[in-house]
């Protein structure tokens, strides 16, 4: 069987089709990939973030966009959805008028899936890292107690702390805002903890 060529859209095209369907998609390089739905644990731990930095933030003129609001990476042409933005200052779009495509997020924040991991930390965080307003990643693991921060140094080099253990807590400097791992997971239904899971913050250069 002959392998049927792929089709390739334009931004313009990509931008209207997404605005009648249904399920997200990302689009890079001509091509575009529908997003899964996320799972209990994904939802529990994306409300509770933005609670937790509503209540940090609320009066510093930051604005916290859930999933729904598409960001552009503007160096190599992605967009896609992050699970949480934290915009502090004016948000900035594509276009100003419709407002659905930012482009200048202060923190990113991703949850964790198996289907996505290996994406958020590689391919994807190599776009993310082009963007000049961006000052932290967060990865947030949904099966155990961890998250990992990303942090870009003064040398626009990016470091790594972690927060590994229920008791943990990191903070995020750029918006000065602390997340309390027993806050980000409750109500989140965790399998046992391994024995190597037992740590306090571990810090990494």
């Amino acid at each position: 069987m002959t392998a049927q060529p792929k089709t390739y859209l334009t931004e313009a095209e990509y931008l209207e089709r997404e605005q009648e369907s249904v399920i997200k998609h990302e689009y890079y390089a001509g091509e575009i990939f529908a997003m899964s739905g996320a799972s209990e644990a994904h939802n529990l731990i994306a409300s509770n973030i933005t609670a937790i930095l509503h209540n940090q933030i609320r009066g510093r003129g930051c604005r916290i966009y859930p999933s729904d609001m598409r960001i552009k990476v503007e160096k190599t042409g992605l967009y896609t959805y992050p699970d949480i933005t934290v915009v502090c200052g004016t948000s900035e779009f594509t276009d100003m008028m419709k407002r659905d495509t930012l482009i200048n997020p202060t923190v990113i924040i991703e949850i964790l899936s198996p289907s996505t991991e290996r994406y958020d930390r590689g391919v994807k965080f190599q776009n993310y890292r082009t963007i000049a307003s961006l000052k932290e990643y967060i990865l947030v693991a949904q099966n155990t107690y961890h998250i990992e921060r990303y942090v870009r140094s003064e040398t626009q080099t990016w470091m790594l702390n972690e927060a590994v253990g229920i008791e943990a807590s990191i903070m995020l400097a750029s918006i000065q805002c602390v997340l309390v791992l027993a806050d980000t997971y409750e109500m989140v239904d965790m399998p046992p903890e391994s024995p190597s899971d037992d740590r306090a913050v571990v810090a990494a250069g």
